[in-house]
């Protein structure tokens, strides 16, 4: 694998060129059939598409009625992938999400052996409905799958065909009777991904297209790619270099969420309790780099670190209660850290030498 804070030094080959001109391509392509289904949603749709193409999962947050289940079941269709829906709730056992093994007979000879059936999460795309509604137990069978990519019964290992892509939705509104993700769960997700309410001009259009058949529509959508041209462009964004000065600033934006980390700026120390880990590094650079393929670069600029970095952080950090009694969202604190540091300027950057490379 190569290393994300080096950057090669040969030459994207003509064969990437050609790739991400092909996904960009195809980038463009999957917007204009989405958008004969969802009205807006345009931030929502381009951070969905990160992650899937980074190889991350998502979690979606927004009150009832925003689309979401239409949204992801449209973009399973026009990328060609399998797609389910598991709707949890407090009675949703493990086996239900993963499979189960039934004693099955073979009619000719008698004879009786375990068979496997595979349970919902064997599918491309994976739509985990409001998981919060479940108990922690059948959360992390599908958390493993997730992480492992596999699944285990019976003894068994059950490897989960790529590309797997699982889509966590919570609505923020009730929270009674609710199994809220441990913030150790929330890490794995690449994305926390908000769906807010659309503009004006966006719900009248949905207004005047209520009457349409919005599942024939959906069905209509083409594929734009398949299963084996998604992990194909799935590798080409994995290699996209990153200059090291990129990385380190990518570095420097999660290090200044941890309390008492030199150079952390006071309102981490007055408004976050625990600050975001590693994984939060690692994420934004592999997002980074599926932004910069799907905007049609083949290399990452600091732009891209900064674009993803909101729902990258927004469910790894822990505020206080002064937090929350001033009304400070975990956004408006990563906007206030961004604003206190400058697009080009990084740890690394703060060298002698490199200032003269950089031209600063």
């Amino acid at each position: 694998m190569n290393d994300p804070t080096k950057m090669t030094s040969d030459a994207p080959s003509d064969a990437d060129l050609v790739a991400v001109q092909r996904l960009r391509a195809a980038y463009d392509r999957i917007l204009a059939e989405l958008s004969k289904v969802i009205v807006g949603q345009d931030r929502v749709l381009e951070e969905l598409l990160i992650a899937l193409f980074a190889g991350g999962h998502c979690i979606l947050e927004g009150v009832p009625g925003l689309a979401k289940t239409l949204m992801i079941s449209t973009l399973a269709r026009s990328l060609n992938l399998t797609f389910s829906r598991i709707q949890f709730t407090p009675d949703l056992m493990p086996s239900d999400i993963t499979g189960t093994e039934v004693i099955q007979e073979d009619k000719a000879t008698g004879s009786r052996a375990f068979k496997f059936l595979r349970g919902p999460v064997f599918a491309n795309v994976v739509l985990a409905d409001e998981i919060n509604r479940t108990p922690p137990k059948t959360q992390a069978a599908l958390l493993e799958a997730m992480q492992e990519r596999q699944v285990t019964v019976g003894g068994s290992r059950h490897v989960l065909t790529p590309p797997f892509f699982v889509l966590a939705t919570q609505n923020p509104i009730e929270q009674e009777g609710t199994y809220p993700l441990p913030e150790a769960q929330q890490d794995r997700f690449m994305f926390k991904v908000f769906v807010g309410y659309p503009t004006y001009e966006e719900e009248l259009r949905i207004a005047e297209v209520t009457a349409t058949d919005i599942t024939a529509a959906r069905d209509s959508i083409p594929a734009v790619l398949d299963a084996g041209q998604v992990l194909e462009l799935q590798d080409v964004a994995r290699r996209v270099p990153a200059a090291r000065h990129v990385v380190a600033h990518a570095l420097d934006i999660v290090r200044r969420t941890r309390p008492g980390e030199p150079g952390a700026p006071e309102i981490t120390a007055r408004m976050i309790k625990w600050g975001a880990g590693p994984r939060a590094v690692q994420f934004l650079v592999s997002a980074a780099k599926a932004r910069a393929v799907l905007h049609g670069q083949y290399h990452v600029s600091v732009e891209d670190i900064r674009a993803v970095v909101h729902p990258v952080l927004r469910h790894r950090i822990v505020t206080t209660f002064s937090a929350e009694a001033e009304g400070y969202s975990t956004d408006r604190i990563v906007d206030e850290l961004l604003s206190q540091i400058p697009p080009h300027q990084s740890a690394l950057t703060q060298d002698g030498r490199i200032q003269k490379v950089l031209g600063s």
